[in-house]
């Protein structure tokens, strides 16, 4: 369903990414913004599911400025390598390439975005400063209360795991006191990565609420 892409970034930098055509015409798109474990395998299907459901999906690879082409599972060693490029973040180049995967769909119709983990920072983020986005939707992103001060410009959801060991309730406590315009949801028992089928962490009763959710939150925004 999907294939290998190209993107341009505004700066000039070419980074790649996956993107997932639905059989039809679609319905608008999506961008997906990856863990820390690049355009993997599960970031893929998420754009095929996402495509199945109507959307052309786009991800870009954010972190081909570092290290291009990078994947990775989630064995404890692969887990422990990827937090490389975690420990200190070039937002401003991530967002670079997250609006060349927005600008790269924005002809299609109205454009989402979603993330997981970093990339569920990123799509907060995304949502108070770039530009061509109409919904955006975040999964347990540890930096969003640093940046919950920023008011996002797009209808935003945001889903925590209460068991996520990264992200404090108190944190997502913080983001729903600063952001009332913002849907937060907390998942009982969940932990980080809950979405995610090929991690430990993946619940199965939070992922069957959520991503529903989601999609009909994408469905109400991206008319």
């Amino acid at each position: 369903m999907g294939q290998d892409i190209r993107l341009k970034a505004s700066d000039g930098f070419e980074l790649g990414g996956y993107r997932a055509d639905p059989a039809g015409a679609p319905k608008a798109a999506i961008v997906v913004i990856q863990e820390i474990f690049g355009v993997n395998h599960h970031i893929r299907s998420v754009c095929d599911r996402l495509a199945a459901a109507g959307y052309v999906a786009i991800a870009p690879s954010i972190f081909d400025r570092i290290e291009p082409n990078f994947t990775s599972g989630y064995t404890p060693d692969e887990v422990a390598n990827a937090r490389k490029f975690v420990a200190n973040p070039d937002w401003a180049a991530m967002l670079l390439d997250t609006q060349a995967a927005i600008d790269a769909v924005k002809g299609i119709g109205p454009v989402g975005i979603v993330g997981f983990c970093l990339g569920g920072s990123i799509a907060f983020v995304a949502a108070t400063k770039l530009s061509g986005l109409s919904a955006a939707v975040g999964y347990y992103g540890g930096a969003v209360v640093r940046f919950a001060d920023d008011k996002p410009k797009v209808p935003t959801q945001l889903h925590f795991g209460e068991k996520d060991a990264g992200i404090p309730l108190t944190d997502v406590e913080t983001i729903k006191t600063k952001r009332p315009d913002v849907e937060v949801f907390i998942y009982p028992g969940a932990q980080h990565g809950f979405h995610c089928d090929e991690r430990a962490s993946y619940d199965k009763t939070s992922t069957d609420i959520a991503w529903p959710r989601s999609l009909e939150f994408f469905a109400k925004h991206l008319k």
